[in-house]
């Protein structure tokens, strides 16, 4: 029996296309690895002692992963909305790459996305953040 989390806050559920496909892309990705997770699963349960079988406890936890990750997306995307229609405006709008300029003139591209898309990597904020302190 897992430990018990309370439930995230609920978060918005708009999403840019490109957002989406890649959401699906990762669920069907994700299919494909469980399917090689569970035979290697069988493989090492059928060498013998479970209890003392790392391979075997390492397949049981990557399994639960997968799954979880699954469940997650298999609810996610149904509640997901898809903004396809960006205005035709100089306005920041969701699904807008957005170029700022600091003092030393240095410019850096911002996109707007969704929670489901942000990236730390690449510092795409999340719509809901205010863009005031945001980019400070």
């Amino acid at each position: 029996m897992g430990r018990w989390r309370p439930p995230a806050p609920s978060s918005s559920a708009y999403i840019t296309p490109a957002g989406f496909a890649a959401l699906q892309e990762e669920l069907d990705s994700i299919w494909l690895r469980r399917r090689d997770v569970v035979k290697a699963l069988a493989e090492a349960a059928a060498e013998g002692d479970r209890s003392e079988n790392a391979e075997y406890i390492y397949r049981k936890k990557e399994l639960g992963g997968l799954d979880r990750r699954i469940r997650y997306l298999q609810k996610r995307l149904p509640a997901l909305t898809v903004v396809r229609e960006a205005p035709n405006s100089e306005a920041i709008f969701f699904g807008a790459t957005v170029e700022l300029c600091d003092d030393k003139d240095e410019t850096r591209r911002y996109r707007i996305v969704g929670p489901d898309e942000t990236d730390a990597k690449t510092f795409d904020p999340f719509f809901a953040l205010r863009l005031s302190g945001c980019f400070s």
